[in-house]
């Protein structure tokens, strides 16, 4: 949404839009899962962009507009070029902060957890113990679930596993014991050229997966395991976006269970 579309939907709200209280508004649903598991019920939390959409292409509509222009915190992880025009153009008093960086894999959630906690404290300093609490015990949520998957991962012996992969989930992957031989980028981004160099090198590494990322689109990387002879496996990065991931933790769940299930008939 251009800065004068912003405006003329801030003109719409003065003119008649119910406003809600004071809210923690988050960009995306991963951050807004993060604040509303510390937060509790003191907070209120509105994500902005569904799970799916791409963060850097959503059309903002005036209904974000309410929730920024009331807001006391906005979260923001960088690739959405539109929050400092929607915060300016709404006068919004919030405190705008970015959390760049991954959340794919279990430590990175608990760096976004640890840091949503200090910033919902330093706003909320009434509440900082609830925050400080429920954080805790989320942290031990995720480091468990990590070791069960890492646990599981190890038993399959994956660091023998080549592996093609769309470098959004490198980390992941990675993380999980996999032996990311070859990355690709966005795949709007790559031509003819690019899959066949890939699917060499994807044929040299003796690549067994390629594992593509849903929200950058799918259609490549399903054509470059063709190409290699590989089974193409996809992930997500958000919630939501695929069955059984309503959570973070269903997330990781979902793309380890995935990756584990494509390697079973050629272990």
């Amino acid at each position: 949404m251009k800065r004068v579309a912003v405006v003329a939907a801030v003109g719409l709200l003065a003119a008649g839009w119910v406003v809600c209280g004071g809210t923690v508004v988050s960009t995306h649903a991963v951050l807004g899962e993060f604040a509303q598991i510390i937060g509790g019920d003191s907070v209120e939390v509105v994500t902005i962009i569904p799970s799916g959409f791409c963060p850097a292409q959503y059309d903002l509509s005036p209904k974000d507009l309410a929730a920024v222009i009331d807001a006391s915190l906005i979260l923001y992880s960088g690739f959405e070029p539109w929050i400092e025009t929607l915060a300016d153009a709404a006068g919004s008093g919030a405190v705008v902060t970015q959390l760049p960086g991954e959340w794919n894999t279990p430590g990175f959630a608990i760096e976004k957890v640890e840091a949503i906690r200090d910033l919902l404290a330093e706003r909320f300093p009434e509440s900082a113990d609830v925050f400080a609490a429920n954080a805790d015990a989320y942290i031990e949520d995720l480091r468990a679930l990590g070791a069960s998957l890492k646990a599981r991962a190890d038993a399959a012996e994956v660091a023998a596993i080549p592996v093609v992969c769309m470098e959004w989930q490198a980390d992941f992957v990675s993380w999980l014991g996999f032996d990311v031989a070859v990355t690709y980028g966005i795949p709007a981004t790559l031509s003819l050229r690019d899959l066949i160099d890939l699917a060499v090198a994807g044929n040299e590494a003796g690549a067994e997966l390629v594992i593509d990322n849903l929200q950058s689109g799918v259609d490549f990387g399903a054509k470059l395991a063709r190409e290699v002879g590989a089974v193409h496996v996809v992930l997500s990065n958000f919630p939501g976006a695929m069955p059984n991931t309503a959570t973070v933790i269903d997330l990781f769940t979902r793309n380890a269970e995935a990756l584990l299930a494509a390697i079973e008939p050629i272990e």
